[in-house]
């Protein structure tokens, strides 16, 4: 069964005001996370090996290998910008209790978890992706990863929320501001409410 491209859990123009335009979200989920997909499923297509595996199954059978670059590369961006886009929200910046609870047991406040995440995306060189993840143990914690690692293939956790740090993600409405683009991520876009839950499920 072919991978699809998902759609955005709001409408293309909910944004705006918080500052990402409907000109952003038409660029990067419509042609740049669709053209993933389509590579992807053209992968899949041509070797039955891959077939019938999950999207999860084909970026950890692919991790690492050299050989199987092109298939990590589209299956990562698939997983990255998937978990991207619900990790924004129109009604983002507000943390709800349980996880204001949880960020100032694990960092000591909202502020010194800002501090962290803003500096672990504009600190990312290149392309690549910033994250906030439940651990193994069971703490938060604040990661990067490169192009289209993940903390699934890197084994740092269950991912709870994502910032991507590609150009793409934020040129059109920041050019070359990244910093701004993450403080306003954290500030007014971040879905805190979809981190929540999935820390909550475990």
């Amino acid at each position: 069964m072919a991978f699809e491209l998902p759609p955005l859990p709001y409408p293309d123009t909910s944004l705006n005001d918080k500052g990402m335009s409907k000109e952003t979200l038409d660029l990067h989920h419509g042609k740049h996370h669709r053209g993933y997909v389509n590579t992807l499923n053209g992968l899949v297509e041509k070797d039955p090996a891959l077939q019938g595996k999950s999207l999860e199954e084909l970026i950890t059978l692919s991790t690492g290998k050299p050989d199987m670059a092109p298939v990590f590369n589209n299956a990562g961006q698939h997983y990255n910008h998937s978990m991207f886009w619900k990790s924004l929200s129109p009604n983002g910046g507000k943390i709800p209790p349980k996880l204001e609870k949880k960020i100032i047991e694990d960092f000591g406040s909202v502020e010194a978890f800002k501090d962290a995440f803003r500096k672990a995306a504009t600190s990312q060189f290149g392309s690549g992706w910033a994250w906030l993840v439940l651990t193994p143990e069971g703490k938060l914690a604040i990661t990067k990863t490169p192009n289209a690692a993940s903390p699934l293939s890197e084994k740092q956790g269950k991912p709870l929320l994502t910032s991507d740090v590609w150009e793409h993600a934020y040129y059109l409405d920041f050019h070359n501001r990244r910093p701004d683009f993450i403080t306003n991520f954290l500030d007014n876009l971040a879905n805190y409410e979809f981190a929540e839950a999935e820390m909550l499920a475990g």
